[in-house]
């Protein structure tokens, strides 16, 4: 069943006749939608959720004054997929999209082009990452492929151009130009920002590494399972992501000098070309903070354990400083809705195309269905709606294309799979709300070598199915293990749970109707 529900208050009146209206207060204006998403970030380093790493006092103001998700997850932990599961509702067997060599089919339906039929002015900006170009969007300026870090190039419907400036704030620059000057303001408008950041490679803005001097930054503590052995879980040990073996110090950690390259060479073109692309003052400011860097990595002649947490902590210092940046603009945008007087009307979500590895289990990365990977950042701040509040609902980025057509009035199509979140936003939580959420990655092998797999997951227990290249389940308690450390397939004592758990896994698959996972069962 569809969650539709709507309070009375968030009906929008698009193509509503108000003229005959006997009262004399002003109509409810539409709600519009702000759809920011980061790519790789980590609910980690949010400190609305954890504050180890950083402050990020913009992005807890998002859930300070709205919900604060807990308990959100995505269909498959990889960046393209993830995009075309949030605009259409469907995941990615349905969609067509399920690796990042894919196309996606933009004759589809998709959640803007139904709120451009009811009357919203639709725009994307920044990330996009399915190959095709867009459609369903009245405005778009999208960075080719992955993007680059420094002085991007951005496809405006058709007409490609170099932008000089930092990506998140160039990014940033353009959706607030939209905002002001390219929309018809008499609209109401559902704006996808999307940010390149903290996608590997990790390069910050120069204003960030202006702030801190390398001697001076923080050393951030090792995860628990940073040295995990994998015992017991196949998949993990055959992935290549891992922080020790995998994480190049030339083209991740920008130790890059004549002689360095000369020895290491690039791990591609495109290490060098975010680099080469800087103008003179930014490469100076770089070159300034990161010389001394590279100097000590030339003498220290690292190895080892002392290598690998060397590698962590640049890993981390400059991952942290590109959400820094990230922070900072999001600010920006919602400081001048604020000063248009848009906060009282404006859906503000916050989240990432998937969550990513912050050294647990000694990885960088995502895909996997364990937690760090699977879950994502999500808050929501709706105008009217609940404010200051924590969920632990078991939600699913398949529910944002539903959540956004309910709150504009239009009818969630029978085929989208997901449920609108409008009832945990504004009242309580449906009696009939979900117990489980459904998984299922595709992409191997590719760099990272994570085997295909697909799994469900409850409020207590994970079970996975590793498939392809190899064939093993894996189970946990996540009350007992929430590190995902000990993988209890095959234990007397979890036989009956496990089979409930496979029992729900074909029921989800049946459900959403993916034939191809049933098949291997």
């Amino acid at each position: 069943m569809k969650h539709t529900h709507l309070l009375a208050m968030f009906v929008p009146l698009v193509g509503a006749n108000v003229s005959c209206a006997t009262k004399k207060e002003e109509p409810k204006k539409p709600m519009n939608i702000l759809y920011i998403m980061t790519d790789d970030h980590s609910y980690q380093t949010i400190s609305a959720y954890d504050n180890r790493y950083l402050k990020t006092p913009n992005l807890d103001r998002i859930a300070n004054e709205g919900v604060r998700f807990d308990n959100a997850y995505v269909g498959n932990s990889i960046s393209g997929p993830s995009r075309a599961i949030m605009l259409t509702g469907k995941f990615s067997h349905k969609n067509g999209f399920k690796g990042n060599s894919d196309v996606f089919d933009g004759s589809q339906q998709t959640y803007p082009k139904l709120l451009q039929q009811a009357g919203y002015e639709t725009a994307v900006v920044g990330k996009w990452h399915l190959v095709s170009e867009p459609t369903g969007f009245d405005y778009w300026n999208i960075l080719p492929g992955q993007g680059i870090y420094y002085n991007p190039y951005f496809n405006e419907m058709g007409d490609k151009k170099r932008i000089n400036g930092y990506a998140t704030t160039v990014t940033t620059d353009i959706a607030l130009d939209w905002l002001e000057n390219k929309r018809t303001k008499e609209k109401p408008f559902c704006l996808l920002l999307h940010h390149k950041a903290p996608h590997r490679t990790w390069m910050p803005d120069t204003t960030e590494l202006n702030a801190t001097s390398w001697e001076e930054e923080v050393e951030f503590p090792l995860p628990e399972t940073f040295y995990d052995n994998y015992e017991g879980r196949m998949a993990a040990q055959k992935q290549k992501m891992s922080i020790e073996k995998d994480m190049h110090e030339v083209y991740d950690l920008k130790m890059v000098d004549d002689e360095i390259v000369t020895a290491q060479k690039w791990m591609d073109a495109g290490g060098k070309s975010n680099y080469e692309h800087m103008d003179s003052a930014q490469a100076a400011a770089w070159d300034k903070y990161y010389n001394p860097i590279i100097a000590d990595y030339k003498e220290k002649k690292r190895s080892g354990k002392e290598l690998t947490e060397w590698k962590f902590q640049r890993y981390m210092n400059d991952y942290v400083k590109c959400i820094r940046s990230l922070d900072n603009n999001i600010g920006r945008v919602l400081d001048y809705l604020e000063k248009e007087g848009m906060l009282d009307n404006t859906l503000i979500v916050y989240t990432s195309d998937q969550g990513f590895y912050m050294g647990e289990h000694g990885w960088f990365d995502k895909r996997f269905m364990y937690e760090e990977s699977f879950r994502t950042p999500l808050m929501m701040r709706l105008p009217g709606g609940k404010s200051g509040v924590v969920t632990k609902d078991l939600v699913q980025n398949i529910d944002f294309a539903p959540t956004f057509l309910s709150l504009a009035g239009v009818e969630v199509p029978n085929d989208m799979q997901g449920e609108s979140l409008i009832p945990i936003l504004t009242d309580k939580t449906p009696d009939d709300w979900r117990n489980s959420l459904y998984y299922h990655y595709y992409e191997y092998p590719d760099e990272h070598t994570v085997m295909k797999h697909y799994g469900v997951r409850d409020q207590r227990y994970k079970l996975i199915r590793f498939y392809g290249d190899g064939d093993s389940y894996e189970f946990y308690d996540l009350q007992e293990d929430p590190r995902e450390m000990n993988n209890l397939y095959g234990k007397a004592e979890y036989k009956d749970k496990i089979e409930e758990m496979k029992k729900e896994l074909v029921r989800l698959q049946q459900k959403y109707d993916d034939q191809n996972a049933l098949s291997l069962n």
